[in-house]
């Protein structure tokens, strides 16, 4: 009995480690490169998928994902509102999962706040991958525009 008690400890133990890992956009490497007057990001992001189109897509959203919920850091700056998430609330994307779920759906809003024209020819780079296809994307996050947005929608105040 104690022996299954442990083992289903174990089993939930590493559930939950296995959940939290791949929650959000964790597979994704984010460089801040430049920040713009206009308060607009241009980074380095990583993105997966099955094939070129979709890894390219995926990364724009990873982009996002990161400004939305983790923050991305600016190198030489700590805790100013850049470095931040704009949702600090807790649990923000469970509650508004609905909204999330039609943001970020393929072809969704979150494309609106993402522009490609920071983009130098040959930047985008395949990433070397065993099962799906990674690429590495120059992009410019339109932080100033995606903060109104979410004002706007009542995700944020």
């Amino acid at each position: 009995m104690k022996i299954k008690l442990f083992i289903a400890a174990m089993l939930s133990l590493v559930c939950s480690i296995a959940m939290a890992q791949s929650y959000g956009a964790p597979y994704s490497s984010i460089k801040c490169l430049n920040v713009e007057l206009d308060g607009s990001i241009t980074v380095r992001i990583t993105g997966e998928g099955r094939n070129r189109f979709d890894a390219k897509e995926q990364a724009r959203k990873n982009a996002v994902y990161n400004v939305l919920f983790k923050g991305v850091q600016v190198e030489n700056q700590r805790n100013t509102p850049l470095t931040r998430p704009l949702i600090l609330e807790v649990n923000a994307e469970e509650r508004h999962a609905e909204f999330f779920a039609a943001f970020f759906a393929d072809g969704g809003k979150y494309k609106d706040f993402v522009s490609m024209n920071d983009r130098k020819d040959h930047t985008n780079e395949k990433v070397k991958k065993d099962i799906q296809v990674g690429w590495s994307l120059t992009v410019r996050i339109k932080r100033a525009e995606l903060k109104k947005y979410l004002e706007e929608e009542g995700i944020i105040k």
